[in-house]
């Protein structure tokens, strides 16, 4: 049975992930052109390609967003919150910054809640999302997380950046969203390469996908549903 959802219904979920330190500018190029041919929500870029990809997808909707304190959240403050405002010069519309991950393990919580404020008073109003690193946190340690930074005043928690040895799991995103207030959205990255896991976890409460299994992900629910997976047309 077809999911009860449509190519264009995920398509506005995801955040396509263009972050491997390997990548060369025409590979990059390459995924900024899947993300406009499928008309996703986002790309998700790192920070030395921010204005690149801003001129590339000019002519479509996608947004553009990046990464701070990538990927292990030890940078100062002080530099996260620089890092924010470089991104925003170069035309980032939502931030993507990784916790202090031993400071929350430490149970320091108000020392990673300042640390996340920071950040999100830096940000002027966009979307901040906080990396909580799941797989490298118990459930108190995530609750606390997802906790600091809710009053920090971010928007999401997010799972994971992807390079730690684990992912996002159902549980954890269960365990996020029950953490935090509705005003509060769960992403969930690291792991989600696949329409079936992307659905279960979009049962279990998150709102918002990193991956960089898109052209994958789409094209498995439009066999589906019977619908084209290239909602948009490349600006290309």
């Amino acid at each position: 049975m077809a999911p009860d959802v449509t190519v264009e219904d995920i398509a506005e979920m995801i955040d396509h992930a263009i972050l491997k330190p390997e990548l060369t500018r025409e590979q990059v190029d390459a995924e900024l052109e899947l993300a406009a041919r499928h008309a996703i929500f986002s790309v998700c870029v790192r920070p030395c390609d921010v204005a690149h990809a801003v001129a590339r997808l000019e002519a479509t909707e996608v947004v553009i967003g990046t990464v701070i304190g990538f990927p292990h959240g030890t940078t100062s403050t002080a530099a996260k919150v620089a890092e924010s405002r470089q991104a925003m010069d170069d035309g980032a519309a939502e931030l993507d910054m990784v916790l202090n991950i031993g400071l929350l393990r430490s149970g320091l919580f108000e020392e990673v809640e300042s640390d996340i404020r920071a950040v999100v008073e830096a940000a002027d109003d966009r979307v901040v999302k906080v990396i909580l690193e799941t797989a490298l946190l118990d459930d108190d340690q995530i609750v606390a997380g997802c906790e600091a930074a809710e009053r920090a005043g971010a928007r999401f928690v997010k799972t994971s950046t992807g390079f730690a040895e684990g992912g996002a799991t159902i549980e954890h995103v269960r365990l996020m969203r029950s953490s935090v207030s509705a005003a509060v959205e769960i992403k969930a990255s690291g792991g989600v390469r696949s329409l079936g896991t992307l659905l279960e976890m979009l049962e279990a409460g998150a709102t918002r996908f990193g991956t960089s299994a898109t052209a994958i992900i789409l094209d498995d629910l439009a066999g589906r549903v019977g619908g084209a997976a290239s909602a948009g047309a490349s600006s290309y």
